[in-house]
């Protein structure tokens, strides 16, 4: 496995169908994990790593790239988020764009290249319109996407129209300088200082090339003594890990306060 992706599958999360205090519905053709008040004219879609394990059913993941538990079986990450956005006042969206077909590391010899060959980030972003429709039919008004890695590409390519009117990407996944080139809405991007998909240099290239750009407000930040995943993939005993996460989970929702209303 390229040492690139290495980051990007370890420490996959622990599965729950139960928890969080939202519902799963049908939103723009796919279920989505919705949580938040209903009537909020404001909208957050939140677009997880490749394993997306919001909807899917409970799975064993292989210990092959030193997965670290996720303490006390509570809410799944991905809904912990979800509901602590919007106890914010926003509507939460966490859609499954791979149509209950996360990347599983628990099937031997797993083919990741191909399971990306079926499950793009293109396609990631044309399957989140309908979804941003089906949320603007609610009567959503303002709408922001966070991405994390996978998804954080996503929102990048989402941030190149006007569908969106805020993005924050955590650690990010392999964003190219033509879709940095391309965004025209205020975007935030948060890395890790120990990443190998996307190093800290990259990140604060990408914050030059923004900072270049009129009209077009942008934050980047590293976090220090993190790695890839830092935010959402993290065990709730290490208090170290908590407070970096929390720190990012603060940054996000402040940019989304600032742009999306």
């Amino acid at each position: 496995m390229a040492s690139s992706h290495s980051q990007c599958l370890g420490n996959p999360p622990n599965l729950s169908l139960t928890s969080g205090i939202g519902s799963v519905q049908e939103l723009g053709g796919l279920k989505a994990y919705v949580t938040g008040p209903q009537d909020s004219k404001l909208a957050i879609l939140l677009i997880s790593d490749v394993f997306d394990s919001t909807l899917v059913s409970q799975a064993t993941y292989s210990l092959v790239f030193s997965v670290v538990e996720i303490a006390d079986n509570s809410l799944h990450m991905n809904r912990k988020l979800a509901d602590k956005v919007a106890a914010n006042g926003f509507l939460v969206a966490v859609p499954d764009f791979f149509y209950g077909d996360p990347l599983d590391l628990g099937i031997p010899n797993v083919d990741w290249q191909s399971w990306l060959k079926v499950h793009g980030t293109d396609k990631g972003c044309e399957d989140a319109k309908p979804v941003i429709s089906a949320l603007r039919s609610k009567g959503v008004t303002s709408i922001g996407a966070a991405g994390f890695c996978w998804g954080g590409v996503v929102v990048v390519k989402l941030a190149r129209s006007d569908d969106i009117q805020a993005g924050v990407v955590l650690h990010p996944g392999p964003i190219t300088e033509d879709d940095i080139n391309e965004v025209k809405v205020p975007i935030a991007i948060l890395g890790a200082e120990i990443d190998n998909s996307s190093p800290p240099e990259n990140v604060k290239h990408f914050g030059e090339i923004l900072s270049a750009k009129s009209g077009v407000d942008s934050f980047v930040k590293i976090y220090p003594g993190v790695s890839h995943g830092w935010t959402v993939r993290y065990s709730d005993d290490d208090a170290s890990a908590v407070k970096s996460a929390e720190e990012a989970h603060e940054d996000m929702l402040n940019w989304f306060t600032k742009y999306v209303k």
